[in-house]
This record gives structure tokens, sequence and C-alpha cells, in this order.
């Protein structure tokens, strides 16, 4: 049917049978940014925000969605991660960068997983924050490298 290797040659949705795959360590790194009023940003920084410290929340809820990607994402498989970093870092004065990695010894990758912790870290900056500001843009998520496997490395271009 097609290139994709979630549909059968019929058409149909499938799970990616890894089982023939050799098991080898395999890593990936994503992003994204949350752009805010100033304002929003100091009160983060100066933890004053009702809510509590809104990085660790945040980062905490990142990790807690890697370990949950194939709950979240059709097809994906569950994965027995090594390792899921999420890294906060403000950039004054309106943005927060997100750097997110995971990490598995498997038969298929983790960008997946290093995804949706970025965007579940992301989503959790806005909800501790949306009461002082409704205005934020959550943007750029995006795959920056992955490492093992087949299909061989990626390092997004600069």
């Amino acid at each position: 049917m097609s290139e994709l290797t979630h549909f059968s040659d019929q058409g149909a949705s499938r799970m990616v049978d890894t089982s023939a795959k050799p098991e080898t360590e395999r890593w990936a790194r994503a992003s994204a940014r949350v752009r805010m009023n100033p304002a929003t940003l100091a009160l983060i920084q100066d933890k004053k925000l009702a809510k509590g410290d809104v990085f660790e929340v945040a980062r905490l809820a990142g990790i807690m969605a890697a370990k949950r990607t194939g709950d979240l994402i059709p097809l994906c498989h569950p994965l027995p991660l090594t390792s899921v970093t999420v890294d906060l870092t403000a950039r004054p004065p309106d943005r927060v960068e997100v750097m997110t990695v995971a990490k598995v010894v498997g038969r298929t990758g983790v960008e997946m997983e290093a995804l949706v912790a970025a965007s579940v870290t992301a989503l959790t900056l806005y909800d501790m924050c949306k009461a002082v500001d409704k205005e934020m843009v959550i943007e750029a998520i995006r795959l920056e490298e992955k490492h093992g496997g087949t299909s061989g490395d990626f390092v997004r271009s600069a």
C-alpha cells in the first residue's frame, strides 16, 4: 500500500511487529516553547504563582506523560523507559524553553516519548499560569535528534 509502517498492504491499521529487531540503546531529544507575557515569566521565576513551583510540577508532568505514551498514542509500543529528563529554561523577557530526553534499550525508538514529554510539559506550564495569562502560546514542538535503530541517527539542522 505505502511506505507507512502502521498500515498493512490492505490499508488496515496495525501495530508494527518489532520482534525480529535487536534490542539496542536508543534515545531521542525533543523541544517546545511557551511564549507568555513578561509579567507571567517573572511570576514563574519568582515562584509567586498560587499553584506553587511551576517548573517542578511541569517537569514531573512531562516525565509521567512520557511513561504513558503507549496509552496516549494509538499503535505506539509501551516501552520500558530507562530515563526521561525534562529541562525548563526561562528566556526573558517572555519565553520558556522545554527540552526533553527519553532513553530505552529496546526494539523501537523513543521519539514519541520525548515529544509527548515536551508537549505535556508545555501544556502543564499553560495550565499552571492560565489564571494570569490566557494569551500564552505553545509552539515549535519538535524532534531535535534521535539515535539508535535501523533507520539511523537524525539531528535537526540549525
